[in-house]
């Protein structure tokens, strides 16, 4: 079984029964992958893996620190026997750090995951932060209105994404400038 097949098989069983919608979420963010491969080349299988994996964290026998990103690295570390790059992604996507630093987490997460290559974390920020919850592609901007509206001003996780705005908005921006670049040169 490879890579892709064991990640959405594990993502599944975690968030399909429990958690549908972040389970369609899911699915669409993995679908966004897929449409970067002519930029990723053979690290597309990668993306995609951590793409459907990405909020395994959220599910509800997984949830230790309230950061579903650190939670969802430790079970795939500790539990899943993952490879450390799907690990690093996982804990890092959609510019973690700043959630981490909102929940006073930075050090343990720093402390238990390096980071992955940016080119790589780009690319899941990008999948993840075009992906509504529903699984529908939108633009970033909307995508980002739409998590400030599920949690309210004052949540962690919306000022969390308030901090990581410049973030995102440049990783979304860098892979789309890469598929124009990728687009052009084909019809070249």
């Amino acid at each position: 079984m490879g890579q892709v097949e064991w990640a959405y098989g594990l993502a599944k069983n975690l968030l399909k029964a429990k958690l549908p919608r972040r389970w369609a979420h899911t699915q669409g963010v993995a679908e966004q992958a897929e449409r970067l491969a002519p930029i990723l080349g053979a690290d597309a299988d990668t993306l995609i893996a951590a793409c459907l994996l990405h909020d395994i964290g959220y599910a509800p026998d997984l949830v230790d620190t309230g950061m579903h990103q650190l939670d969802g690295a430790r079970y795939l570390r500790d539990v899943a026997g993952a490879d450390e790059r799907l690990c690093r992604l996982v804990a890092y996507h959609s510019c973690a750090d700043n959630e981490a630093r909102q929940r006073d987490l930075f050090d343990v997460l720093a402390k238990e995951f390096d980071q992955e290559r940016p080119d790589l974390a780009r690319a899941l920020t990008y999948c993840d932060m075009t992906t509504d919850p529903d699984g529908r592609h939108l633009d970033v901007r909307d995508r980002l209105a739409e998590i400030h509206s599920r949690y309210g001003p004052e949540h962690v996780v919306s000022r969390s994404i308030t901090a990581a705005t410049p973030c995102i908005v440049s990783s979304v921006r860098e892979v789309e400038a890469a598929l124009a670049d990728v687009r052009q040169a084909g019809s070249g």
